[in-house]
């Protein structure tokens, strides 16, 4: 697979939707992650990233504007141990909570299908990293609509094992704006990772659509420890 830029790939796309990164630190010391939502409803767009504990949660920067939280109200990134979950959704409890009693990635959301909100019927995206004795892996995951029929759910999981230095995989909802919107498709894309989180940082947020980003979260754990680094940015101040 040829690795893209990150950079120009959000450039040239007003609406990736949510986007979930997870790699290798050019060095080789760091397991990284990033994930950002987008909104183009006032609904949407009326969200902060916060923490929560050792992950995060969105909340809406004005509750009293906030009309539907179903799908916009939930926990992205938890931390079971030396596990971390990336996800869009509310699956983030529903893999933690299959985890915890043992169950894979995989079929922890067996459970679970793509949003039911017609006709765009959004994928959830999902990733897990585990960290074990210096040893590093990840996984990512996206539970997608049959071309649009409601009735079909399409399932894949990409496992990356011994993860090479500086690169690292992303995927996100849609292929573009759109209306309906249309549904990521194919395998994560590689993208390279760098040493720097600030930088790293800034690069994705600088590079999504100034109308469209709503906040963005970036970590870099440390392999051979498990401490960690987190970046937080929120458009809504």
């Amino acid at each position: 697979m040829k690795m893209i830029s990150i950079e120009q790939d959000l450039q040239q796309n007003t609406y990736p939707g949510r986007g979930i990164v997870i790699g290798r630190s050019a060095d080789g010391t760091k397991a990284v992650t990033a994930y950002f939502i987008m909104g183009r409803s006032e609904n949407s767009r009326n969200r902060i990233f916060v923490e929560d504990g050792e992950g995060i949660r969105t909340q809406a920067f004005d509750p009293s504007k906030l009309t539907d939280p179903s799908l916009i109200i939930y926990a992205p990134v938890r931390v079971l141990g030396n596990k971390t979950i990336v996800t869009n959704g509310d699956q983030t409890d529903t893999i933690y909570e299959g985890m915890d009693r043992q169950m894979t990635f995989e079929q922890s959301l067996r459970s679970r299908e793509f949003e039911p909100d017609a006709p765009n019927y959004t994928p959830r995206i999902s990733g897990i990293m585990h960290l074990e004795n210096g040893k590093y892996n990840y996984a990512m995951s996206i539970l997608k609509s049959d071309n649009g029929n409601p009735e079909s759910c399409n399932r894949y999981t990409f496992a990356y094992e011994n993860c090479v230095a500086g690169e690292g995989h992303f995927i996100h909802t849609y292929q573009c704006d759109g209306d309906p919107l249309p549904s990521f498709e194919g395998e994560p894309k590689l993208v390279a990772i760098p040493d720097e989180i600030d930088a790293f940082t800034n690069t994705l947020w600088t590079s999504l659509n100034e109308d469209n980003k709503v906040s963005l979260f970036v970590r870099f754990i440390d392999i051979a420890d498990g401490t960690y680094e987190t970046r937080i940015v929120n458009k809504n101040k």
